[in-house]
Parts: C-alpha cells; structure tokens; sequence
C-alpha cells in the first residue's frame, strides 16, 4: 500500500483510539455539560453524536467524490446538516455512541484501504473546506475530532461553555 493511503490509516486508527480512550474515560455527570455558549449549544454527549454522524456521512460524500467527482452542492448548510444528524440521535446513549463511534471508524479505515494512490488526489465540494483533494478531507476526519476533544477537555477544566468566538 502507498505510503500516503499507509500514514492515512495509521492516524485514522490513532486518533481514533485516542477518541474512544478519552470518551470511554469521561465520568457520567461529564455528559450533560455544554461545551458551546453559541451555535448548537452541543453537550458532551451531543459531540460524540457529532462524530459519528459527521464521519459516516462525510465517508458517503468521500465514496461519490472518488466515483464521480461530486461534492456537495455550493449552498449546501454545514450547520443545518449537523443539527439535524445530532438530533437524530437524541436517545442514544453514551455507551451505545462510543460503540457506534468505534464502529463508524473501522468502516472509515476499511474503505480507506481500498483506495488507490491516485484517489486521494481527486477533488471535490467537502461542505466546511471547499474544493480540495480527497486527502484533506481525509486528515479533516481526525483533526476535527481533535478540536472538538480540546474544547471537552477545556470545559472540563473551567466548567464554563466556550464563548463566541473562542
């Protein structure tokens, strides 16, 4: 396998790892804290919900860009999209969503695997990014895991949502 699609993989299963580490670790009354003053004012829980329903839907978006070059349309609406998958979600549990979340990730890196080099650098409409490669969007996956994590992880530290603009 190229070393790209290799690297790829091996931090998709990292951070993933790491993920379900941190999720896993969380003690119950962590779940119902808000972590944003503005925007969809997500909990903990709702983050995760986030996850999972961002990344399988982002991978059925990814497997129509390497097909056919289709992203998503111009106007399409990021924070509509989001609100209404997270609430689809509204009665799984945290247990069930770090299932799911670990489930949703193996699916990723299998189909990650059946990439060829040269797929990673198709283009396409990725709905916060723009037109990039298929590789961005691939390191997206993780690196916005990452951001949302920090923000948890600072909330927990002062108890207070993050403010606009933070």
């Amino acid at each position: 396998m190229p070393n790209r699609l290799v690297q790829l993989i091996d931090r998709l299963k990292t951070e993933g790892s790491q993920s379900l580490n941190f999720f896993r670790s969380l003690p119950t009354a962590t779940w119902q804290q808000q972590i944003y003053d503005t925007g969809p004012e997500w909990d903990v829980r709702e983050i995760l919900c986030h996850f999972v329903s961002a990344e399988s839907s982002l991978v059925e978006l990814f497997k129509r860009i390497v097909a056919t070059g289709e992203g998503v349309a111009e106007d399409f609406d990021i924070d509509r999209w989001n609100n209404s998958r997270v609430s689809k979600m509204k009665a799984m549990s945290p247990d069930e969503l770090i299932r799911q979340f670990e489930v949703t990730r193996a699916n990723t890196i299998a189909w990650v695997g059946t990439l060829e080099e040269p797929d990673l650098d198709k283009v396409g409409r990725h709905p916060f990014l723009g037109m990039v490669e298929l590789e961005q969007m691939l390191k997206l996956l993780y690196r916005h895991n990452m951001l949302h994590q920090r923000d948890v992880q600072k909330v927990m530290k002062t108890r207070l949502p993050i403010p606009p603009g933070d």
